[in-house]
């Protein structure tokens, strides 16, 4: 296992992190974790080296303000001595906090439930624009400038989901030790990106990564044009580990977080993790990954940014959340995931939704892409309603 240094932390972390947002379950329900199982894969990655474990409040839960069950299996996991041997992940749950004191009850629940008396690593979970203002009106900094003096958390960071203008002003409002980011070799210019990634680690933020696979859908299932760039390399490699080597090349990432469902994906990402350097990727292997890239890039149907310059709609419709659902299914369908695909729709809000359009053209004449958005919502429409 090979570690690195986690920002002005100083911190040696190992670069491979356990993810437990999806561990094994009983009977396909999320709540119900398989605890034999998830036992044995966590403390075998701990014995092999894993010393970053990340959990948080709703993590295999069914919503609501009780929690999942994750916070309260780790604590059990990490029990024979294993809490002292590795760095604690947690997150604040950000969308449950109306005033100041709900920061310190959810701490003091999450410690309750982790069996522990600090947090390592303690994070304002999934921030946005419209979160990390509302967290700072009710004294999110002086809560945390608090809990680290008493000693509850060592060290403060947030993860990360909206724009990368947001990334940087959230960065700088802030003395933050570490962020957590979406990043992989398709999310380079999606939310904090690569512009977000080196602004951090130019302020001596550690940076921890999230999703390095899309969620495993990067690990299998390829285009052929993708396979076949792969079979053109030297050493060959899983769809997995050529993922988590290129985010692992970039020196300014800490932590490369993988929520490892079965002992086999322990194996494989350890093995890869002991040689994974900084910049140790070879130019020719680059050059495959930019070819597997475009391989998956040529299957997005519609060039949606996300400006938004097409909002607000006068008929209430998400455009570019709409897209967004249509990109994602084009991208990665197969006979396999068709199913599981088609049900990220259910993420729009009825009144959000494609067959909302009153087609009355303004969006498409502010668009600076040119997209024909009222024939291309037809196509959303007709797959993802009317199918």
């Amino acid at each position: 296992m090979l570690y690195r240094t986690l920002g002005k932390t100083n911190e040696k972390v190992s670069e491979l992190g356990f993810g437990c947002m999806r561990l094994p379950v009983i009977d396909g329900d999320g709540s119900k974790i398989d605890e034999e199982k998830a036992t044995e894969i966590i403390r075998s990655a701990i014995d092999r080296g894993v010393n970053y474990i990340d959990t948080a409040y709703p993590y295999h839960g069914k919503g609501g303000e009780e929690g999942g069950e994750s916070e309260p299996f780790v604590g059990r996991v990490l029990k024979d001595g294993y809490r002292e041997k590795v760095n604690l992940a947690t997150k604040l749950p950000s969308w449950l906090i109306k005033t100041r004191e709900d920061m310190d009850k959810y701490l003091n629940r999450q410690l309750e439930r982790l069996q522990t008396d600090k947090i390592d690593f303690y994070l304002l979970h999934a921030l946005s624009k419209e979160r990390w203002e509302n967290l700072k009106k009710l004294g999110v900094t002086e809560f945390l400038d608090s809990a680290i003096k008493d000693g509850r958390i060592r060290y403060a960071g947030f993860s990360f989901h909206d724009k990368v203008e947001v990334f940087k002003e959230i960065i700088d409002s802030y003395n933050w030790s570490f962020c957590q980011i979406q990043y992989n070799y398709l999310d380079e210019t999606n939310q904090a990106g690569t512009e977000g990634l080196k602004y951090a680690a130019s302020k001596g933020l550690g940076v921890v990564i999230m999703e390095p696979l899309r969620g495993g859908r990067i690990a299998g299932n390829l285009p052929e044009k993708a396979k076949e760039a792969m079979d053109k390399a030297d050493i060959k490699r899983s769809p997995a580990e050529w993922g988590l080597r290129w985010v692992w090349n970039h020196p300014e990432v800490s932590v490369v977080l993988s929520g490892m469902g079965v002992k086999a994906n322990v194996e494989e990402n350890i093995k890869t993790a002991s040689d994974a350097s900084p910049n140790s990727l070879t130019e020719k292997e680059l050059g495959i990954i930019d070819e597997v890239k475009n391989a998956f890039k040529e299957r997005i149907k519609v060039n949606c940014t996300g400006c938004e310059y097409c909002m607000p709609c006068p008929g209430g419709v998400n455009i570019p959340k709409n897209f967004s659902c249509y990109n994602e299914y084009s991208t990665f369908v197969t006979k396999e995931t068709e199913k599981e695909l088609k049900s990220i729709y259910d993420g729009v809000a009825a009144a959000e939704r494609a067959d909302k359009c009153l087609k009355c053209g303004k969006c498409e004449k502010a668009c600076p892409q040119g997209i024909k958005i009222r024939a291309e919502l037809e196509k959303v429409k007709a797959l993802f309603i009317e199918a």
